[in-house]
């Protein structure tokens, strides 16, 4: 039976351990992250105009909002809401547009990070321990292989012909975004609308998330675990509520991140929206989840 509180696509083999493990450079993943940084800071000045400026910002928006938060974490990772197949295919497509990876190894490195976090000590890859500077090294040019990894059942998304055809192609999705930006307003919106967009989102996902486990305000302790999180709050309206992250490893399976009066969360707000539509339903809330006994109040809001 799905436990919102768990990762339930791990399989905790004796073996397995969180520590021991090693960082290797992946060229691809280095490359195409450079890349993209580095068309957006050469290109970037010589193509910038107000319209290619608006592309950016509604682009960048779009994607983190309808792909990132929405449907990579609250449907496809957590299934915090229903939704029909159709419109979770087409939230998981938005989110193979972040430019991250694709839908399936979303899967494996949020719940490999989140199941290793959970355990009383983890490799300070997985809990972010390093200096700002080597973590972003390691997250966005590396990877990490442990050395006994747990085993991972992907379930019905494992399945979906779709989803594997997604995460083979992953890098190659940007294509037709590129032509049909190139085709609206020539180079200035490729750049803007692609290459500045993901190195937005991706850069952006890896400093929150370096905060997140590092610094910050704290209303939640999950007892037992060898890391917490804490709020990032100037990010909260910018990632859609996903800056909320110490509410987060309290309530995984919410589909509302922003528990707080003055916590901004757009991604629930959407969700809201596609229930008054009758596209979403059994949206799950802190209100609704079973009682999550390691869970201790650090404070109120």
């Amino acid at each position: 039976m799905h436990d919102p509180h768990a990762v339930n696509t791990v399989i905790e083999t004796p073996d397995a351990s969180a520590i021991e493990g090693r960082v290797a450079w992946d060229p691809v993943w280095s490359l195409w992250n450079g890349g993209m940084m580095a068309a957006t800071l050469v290109l970037g000045p010589l193509t910038l105009t107000p319209s290619a400026a608006l592309v950016f910002v509604i682009s960048t928006g779009a994607t983190l909002l309808l792909g990132h938060s929405v449907g990579f974490h609250r449907r496809l990772i957590h299934g915090s809401f229903e939704c029909p197949q159709w419109l979770e295919h087409v939230l998981v497509w938005w989110g193979v547009q972040v430019g991250m990876c694709g839908p399936l190894g979303i899967i494996r490195t949020h719940d490999l990070r989140d199941w290793a976090q959970r355990q009383p000590a983890c490799h300070p890859y997985l809990s972010h321990a390093n200096s700002m500077a080597k973590d972003g090294w390691w997250q966005l040019h590396c990877r990490l292989k442990l050395d006994n990894p747990p085993q991972f059942d992907l379930g019905s998304a494992g399945r979906n012909r779709l989803y594997r055809f997604l995460e083979a192609t992953w890098m190659a999705q940007q294509v037709p975004t590129a032509l049909l930006l190139w085709w609206a307003g020539g180079w200035s919106f490729v750049v803007w609308g692609l290459c500045a967009r993901t190195f937005a989102c991706v850069h952006g996902h890896w400093l929150v998330g370096y905060l997140a486990h590092n610094r910050g305000p704290q209303h939640w302790i999950v007892d037992g675990a060898g890391v917490q999180a804490h709020d990032v709050p100037w990010a909260g309206l910018i990632t859609m509520g996903e800056a909320w992250h110490n509410n987060h490893h309290a309530f995984p399976g919410s589909a509302r991140i922003g528990l707080c009066p003055e916590q901004s969360d757009l991604g629930y707000v959407f969700i809201r929206l596609l229930v008054k539509l009758g596209l979403a339903w059994d949206v799950r809330t802190p209100e609704t989840l079973p009682v999550r006994s390691e869970l201790l109040d650090w404070g109120q809001c």
